[in-house]
């Protein structure tokens, strides 16, 4: 590498490093796009809302089930927030995270009880009253059958898996006021099923009643035929009546096991804790490496840096939620890092002490270092992504992180820092003491004396 090439090379390496570290620290445009402060945090860190359910009346639920609850609840949780996340734990539990949330407990209260809905007919196929009333509103309506005897009559005449969904609103009656309604939109199969069931209500006057948590909830009364799919009801806590109606609209009925509201000051410690604890530690790393390895240290100082914050904008592009095993997984991807290094540096002073050129032994410290790097930061991928496949919610943040680092932590340490060290070494650095020299060392015949190394480490152990 001629001098001018390596200098333009430092030059522009130190340039686009300040460029893409102000973007991870004030970001881009009034929405501050790529910053570290714009990375989506977990439950742990933003505070919010942690709760888990456990499937009722079924010990053994099928993974077909299982999975289409969560997805339900999934896109049901999204609307509080974008980060929210559901997973599966174990054979019949579901887990709900909502991190950022302000108000946890009217969440709480608000997603409710995930169970069973039905709309049921108000008599049956005989004229026998399926319900009756026995004042104070909705909640005053008793159910005269169980869900089964229902079930068998063909009074129940859908139920909430036949509810595509439920949305909370306003709307004009006839006379142009303003009430609150609750819009539904049905299956296909609820569709045909809710219109045979309007049409006989109508015909007769009756009502339908929707059931859900084993009590009525509404029971409005059938205006007109509904064929097409659409419903609306009137409902003061419209918005309250349509949570209800899609978590009810579920395969399986389930029952809160638990519930954790975490403060968001407990997050923003961690933060600041964990952030303190990263930038000590690597401006440590960082003396360190310079002390012991002179010129490779600096260039391995450099690379770190610039993977650091890369970590920040990958984090943002690929829209990873950050919880506090997620720090903790780029911590160790920093020391992961800085350890390849130090096996390309050792390699670098062994050639060198062997009489080869300073030139020969970094492109020869490189090539020798390539396969043990490659071994280690593999195996530890691999480890990531069993963890990320198998593991749940901050086990999965871990995972993710560590997985990222070692990727990125791979590239700077074998094009970034040999590309900056490549460089140092064209403007004029070239001499053998600002690498280093590997020293002799003493042998020790470790397999002759294998029996009291064995001994120590299985007493260690």
């Amino acid at each position: 590498m001629k001098k001018s090439k390596a200098i333009i090379t430092l030059v522009v390496t130190l340039l686009v490093t300040a460029a893409l570290g102000y973007v991870a620290i004030c970001g881009i445009g009034s929405e501050k796009a790529g910053a570290a402060s714009q990375i989506k945090q977990g439950l742990d860190l933003a505070g919010g809302v942690s709760i888990t359910y456990q499937v009722v009346g079924d010990e053994d639920p099928s993974d077909e089930d299982m999975s289409d609850t969560v997805y339900k609840l999934q896109k049901r949780v999204e609307t509080y927030s974008t980060e929210a996340l559901v997973y599966r734990e174990g054979s019949d539990r579901i887990n709900i995270e909502i991190p950022g949330v302000s108000d946890a407990d009217a969440i709480l209260e608000d997603l409710g009880r995930p169970g069973a809905l039905y709309f049921i007919a108000q008599t049956d196929s005989e004229g026998n009253a399926n319900y009756t009333y026995t004042g104070n509103g909705a909640t005053g309506y008793t159910l005269n059958k169980t869900i089964a005897e229902l079930q068998e009559d063909g009074s129940i005449v859908l139920s909430g898996t036949d509810v595509s969904s439920a949305q909370g609103g306003s709307a004009q009656d006839k006379l142009g006021n303003s009430q609150f309604v609750v819009s539904l939109t049905f299956t296909d199969a609820g569709t045909k099923a809710f219109a045979d069931a309007t049409t006989k209500a109508y015909a007769s006057g009756e009502s339908i009643g929707i059931y859900y948590d084993q009590d009525f909830i509404s029971v409005p009364r059938v205006q007109a035929a509904i064929t097409d799919g659409q419903a609306q009801i009137s409902f003061e806590e419209a918005d309250k009546l349509a949570s209800q109606i899609r978590i009810g609209g579920l395969k399986l009925e389930l029952e809160e096991l638990r519930s954790n509201v975490v403060g968001a000051q407990l997050g923003s410690e961690a933060v600041k804790t964990s952030l303190e604890a990263g930038a000590i530690g690597l401006a440590l790393v960082v003396i360190f490496m310079i002390a012991v390895y002179l010129i490779p240290g600096l260039a391995s100082s450099i690379a770190l840096i610039i993977y650091t914050i890369l970590v920040v904008l990958c984090l943002n592009m690929f829209e990873i939620t950050l919880t506090l095993p997620g720090i903790a997984g780029i911590i160790l991807s920093i020391g992961m890092a800085v350890d390849a290094n130090v096996i390309i540096f050792a390699r670098i002073r062994e050639e060198i002490a062997s009489g080869k050129t300073v030139r020969s032994a970094i492109d020869v410290g490189f090539k020798k270092a390539l396969s043990a790097i490659v071994d280690g930061n593999v195996t530890t991928l691999i480890a990531a992504l069993v963890l990320g496949l198998k593991g749940s919610g901050t086990v999965k943040g871990f995972a993710q992180t560590l997985a990222l680092g070692i990727v990125l932590s791979m590239f700077t340490a074998l094009v970034i820092t040999r590309m900056i060290l490549k460089a140092l070494y064209a403007v004029g650095l070239k001499d053998e003491k600002f690498y280093g020299k590997a020293k002799d060392r003493k042998t020790v015949n470790f397999l002759a004396k294998k029996k009291i190394f064995f001994t120590i480490s299985l007493v260690m152990i």
